[in-house]
C-alpha cells in the first residue's frame, strides 16, 4: 500500500436484517451511523431503515440501471478519505443484488474493502431446510421465461449437491411445475417463504407434493421466496450406462451443442435425454 492509499476510506458491505428487524447487528448500525454515505439500493427502503434506527447518514441510490454511472463518484469520495458503507434492500449486498461494479472497482482502486455480515436468506434456507448442506449451488432468479428457465433447470438436473434458488410469488406456480417437469416429482426440495417476518413458513417435500401444497393455499403464493432443492441422486445415470455416456458425450460435446448432443447420446443408449444433459454440460465445460 503506498502512502495515497493509506488514507482512503473504506467501503463497508453491510448485511441488513431481511425481515426480523432484531437481526441487525450491533456492528452494522454502528456503521452506518459512522460512514460518510450509504450507497443504497433503494434510498425509500433505505430512509425507513434509518429512521427506525435514529440514523442520518446520507444515502445515495446505487442500483442495477445506474451502478456503472455511480461507481466513479463513489470511488473518488473513498480515495478522498471518507469511508462508505452498501447495503441492498435486505440481507447481504450482492446475493441477487447490484454492488459487484462497486467492490471490484475499490479493490482495483487499492481501497479497503470490509464485510459486516449478517442475515442471508439463501443461508437461512439452507440451515433450515433439511437438504445436504456440506457442498451447494447458489442459482438465484431463473429465467421469468419458460424456454430459458427450462433450459438452465436441465443445465442443472444433475448437479448432485443442492440448489438453492429465489423467486417471486407471481412464478412461484410455474417454477415449481418445472422443477417437477426437469427434476422429478419425487426429487426432494423445500419453500422457505417469509424467512423472519410474521407469516414465515418452511415446507418440506417432494417436488410434486410441495406444487400441490402452493396450489391449494393462496397464501402460499405471497411473500418472499427461496426454494432449495436437493441434489441429484449419485446414479442418476445407471452404473453399467455411466462409463458409456461418459465417453460418448466427451465425443459429441467437442463437435455439437450440449442439447444435441444430449438427445443424440440418449437415443444410442436408451437413455433419458433430461439424465445426460447436466452431465453433457457439465463435459462441455470441464472441456480444455
Amino acid at each position: 500500500m503506498n502512502e495515497a492509499q493509506s488514507h482512503f476510506g473504506v467501503l463497508y458491505v453491510v448485511a441488513t436484517a431481511i425481515g426480523d428487524d432484531e437481526d441487525l447487528s450491533a456492528r452494522a448500525k454502528a456503521t452506518l451511523q459512522a460512514v460518510s454515505l450509504i450507497a443504497a439500493e433503494d434510498t425509500r427502503d433505505a430512509g425507513r431503515l434509518l429512521r427506525e434506527l435514529g440514523i442520518s447518514t446520507p444515502t445515495m441510490a446505487v442500483h442495477e440501471h445506474n451502478e456503472a454511472d455511480r461507481v466513479p463518484v463513489l470511488i473518488e469520495r473513498l480515495q478522498a478519505g471518507e469511508s462508505l458503507a452498501l447495503i441492498s434492500d435486505a440481507g447481504t449486498p450482492l446475493i441477487s443484488d447490484p454492488g459487484y461494479r462497486l467492490v471490484a472497482a475499490a479493490h482495483e482502486a487499492g481501497i479497503r474493502v470490509s464485510p459486516v455480515p449478517g442475515a442471508c436468506a439463501a443461508i437461512a434456507a439452507l440451515s433450515a431446510a433439511g437438504l445436504a448442506s456440506d457442498r451447494f449451488h447458489f442459482e438465484g432468479f431463473l429465467s421469468a421465461k419458460a424456454g430459458p428457465r427450462e433450459a438452465r433447470l436441465n443445465a442443472l438436473a444433475q448437479t448432485p449437491h443442492s440448489l438453492i434458488f429465489y423467486e417471486a410469488p407471481h412464478r412461484i406456480i410455474d417454477t415449481l411445475t418445472a422443477m417437477g417437469q426437469v427434476f422429478g416429482a419425487a426429487r426432494l426440495a423445500t419453500l422457505a417463504r417469509e424467512l423472519t417476518k410474521t407469516f414465515e413458513t418452511m415446507k418440506r417435500a417432494p417436488l410434486a407434493e410441495l406444487l400441490a401444497w402452493v396450489e391449494a393455499d393462496s397464501n402460499q403464493q405471497r411473500g418472499e421466496m427461496v426454494i432449495v432443492v436437493a441434489g441429484a441422486p449419485a446414479l442418476a445415470v445407471a452404473d453399467e450406462h455411466r462409463i458409456s455416456a461418459e465417453a460418448l458425450l466427451t465425443i459429441l460435446v467437442r463437435e455439437l451443442p450440449v442439447k444435441q448432443a444430449a438427445s443424440i447420446a440418449a437415443e444410442a443408449l436408451g437413455l433419458r435425454k433430461n439424465a445426460l444433459y447436466g452431465l453433457a454440460q457439465q463435459l462441455r465445460e470441464a472441456a480444455p
